[in-house]
Formats: structure tokens, sequence, C-alpha cells
């Protein structure tokens, strides 16, 4: 298993985090995360490394921008 910690501009409610929640339940891959408007941090545990691209092409897709 892989840990990342990605920062993620753009959250500014809870609106956009549920967004994301709502998009992340759609990829396989992912172990565990823990996702934090305060912070706009998204840490997460994926298998493989290569799941990490498609979660962060699909949170940039929303309209946010992902910082590895």
């Amino acid at each position: 298993m892989k840990r990342y910690v990605l920062t993620i501009e753009g959250m500014h409610c809870e609106g956009c985090v549920n967004r994301i929640k709502n998009v992340l339940s759609t990829v396989k891959g992912i172990s565990s995360y823990n996702l934090s408007l305060e912070d706009k941090k998204l840490e997460i545990e994926v298998k493989k490394d290569k799941v990490i691209d498609e979660v962060a092409k699909k949170i940039e897709n929303l309209g946010f921008e992902v910082l590895k």
C-alpha cells in the first residue's frame, strides 16, 4: 500500500468535500482516505501507484486544483 498527501485548492465548504467524497467512492483501489476541509488536504492510501493519478484527474475534473 502507498500513502499520499495531496493538497486540494478550491475547497470552500462541506458541499465541496461531499463532491470529492462522491468521486472517491467511484475509484477502485483506494484502501482508506481522510479529507480535511480545514487543511485542504487529502490523505489517501492506495493499493497501486497508478490509482493516485486517477484520483487526481477525477478531482481536477470537478474544478479543483490538486497539488502532489
